[in-house]
């Protein structure tokens, strides 16, 4: 396990860890993991790690679980805040590739073992805080993996790997923009794809049967799913709420009929 001390904000290995403070590229291969936690948790995962900048405090805590063939960059904390901005890191940052993307056909397949299957279909959540915590959610509840939208936040940005707590880097992932292409593979499949809608007239959550293979589809912060998809879906569920209260936030909705919808859930009669 390679160690190197590195003292100046110009030193070229800094490279992958500067510009934190821009939008983040979906051109990028490549994405930053910040706190100690959530750095472990990328050593632990399948992602591939390519370096790690700490402090020496936290390359002693570090040392014993990186492998010995990644490198550590060891720096200031005056250093890694004037990189980054801001004080979150807690003196670790990772360097860590975008895992290979499944393909739709092999995505749908994850779960089958099991003899339940549930997996969650973003098209458009751009709220990352939201994106991250539905993939946590998801994870939570059983699901198989997770479809995203290019349209909304790249879920390997940097705030969405913190609120996933790094969900990100075990549960399947795919991004894409093709909904005819993803609805026709997972009806193919034997999903029963389910939108979650506003409107009274759709079958109630608490009404709703448990398939055994459910494809759950939430809309977006602001419009919601697009009429055109909603109609590709086999069936509508909503949330009822009190009289003067429109809508939830998507993240808490998602997490009330993910529960409901949970692999080891039982039929509510």
């Amino acid at each position: 396990m390679p160690e190197f001390v590195i003292e100046s904000l110009d030193d070229c290995r800094l490279n992958p860890y500067r510009d934190l403070k821009q939008p983040e590229s979906r051109m990028r291969e490549t994405f930053v993991a910040e706190g100690e936690k959530l750095v472990v948790r990328l050593l632990e995962s399948h992602c591939r790690t390519e370096s790690i900048l700490c402090t020496a405090a936290a390359c002693d805590r570090l040392r014993q679980r990186v492998p010995p063939d990644i490198a550590i960059y060891v720096t200031t904390t005056p250093v890694i805040s004037a990189l980054i901005g801001y004080q979150f890191h807690r003196g670790v940052l990772a360097c860590g590739c975008r895992p290979p993307q499944p393909a739709l056909e092999e995505f749908c397949k994850f779960g089958l073992a099991s003899g339940r299957s549930l997996v969650v279909v973003c098209p458009e959540i751009r709220d990352p805080a939201n994106l991250g915590t539905i993939i946590r959610t998801a994870a939570a509840f059983g699901a198989s993996g997770v479809i995203v939208g290019r349209a909304g936040t790249d879920p390997f940005s940097r705030r969405v790997l913190r609120t996933s707590m790094g969900t990100v880097f075990r549960l399947p992932i795919i991004q894409t923009d093709d909904w005819n292409l993803v609805l026709e593979s997972l009806n193919g499949a034997g999903f029963e794809t389910i939108a979650t809608v506003l409107d009274p007239a759709a079958q109630r959550l608490s009404e709703a049967r448990l398939p055994a293979r459910v494809a759950l589809i939430l809309g977006n912060e602001d419009a919601g799913l697009p009429d055109a998809l909603i109609r590709r879906c086999l069936w509508r569920v909503t949330l009822p709420m009190a009289a003067g209260v429109d809508s939830l936030n998507v993240a808490v909705a998602a997490g009330i009929v993910l529960y409901h919808f949970a692999p080891f859930a039982t039929s509510c009669g």
